[in-house]
């Protein structure tokens, strides 16, 4: 029994990452996009792929433990970007695949813009910074390099 419910847990542990991480036509709207405008600056996601303005994003690539969902994005610009949504976390209690996600209401701020290397034109947010306006997790999970 425990095996069986270690491998489900195993099993809705990777469809929600694979989930989080291809975006959903269905959830596109107006003022989420993938495909960046030819100039401007850029949230770098797991598959190296520019975003403006996402809705979800992951933040633990590896496997899926951290990420923002819900997001809505009240200031996107050459400097920075601000918006508020959830970030949610696995625990990792009693180990990460066994673990339960607890979700935090914040506010995000996306700054220290770079050029993107080999994407002439385009800048990424290679900082991001987490206020959290009601509880908290464990850990400190309130700043994060981002890649390129």
């Amino acid at each position: 029994m425990r095996v069986r419910r270690a491998l489900r847990g195993i099993v809705l542990l990777a469809a929600a990452a694979l989930g989080a991480a291809v975006p959903s036509a269905s959830a596109a709207s107006p003022a989420t996009s993938t495909a960046p405008a030819a100039a401007g600056t850029v949230l770098v996601n797991c598959e190296h792929r520019a975003e403006v303005r996402p809705a979800n994003f992951l933040l633990a690539c590896a496997d899926g433990t951290l990420r923002l969902d819900g997001m809505r994005w009240t200031q996107w610009g050459p400097r920075a970007a601000v918006g508020t949504g959830q970030q949610v976390v696995n625990d990792c209690d009693p180990y990460c695949a066994a673990g339960h996600y607890h979700s935090y209401p914040v506010r995000v701020t996306l700054d220290t813009p770079r050029p993107w290397p080999g994407h002439p034109g385009l800048t990424h947010y290679t900082q991001l910074n987490v206020v959290y306006l009601a509880g908290r997790p464990a850990i400190d999970v309130s700043h994060t390099d981002l890649w390129d």
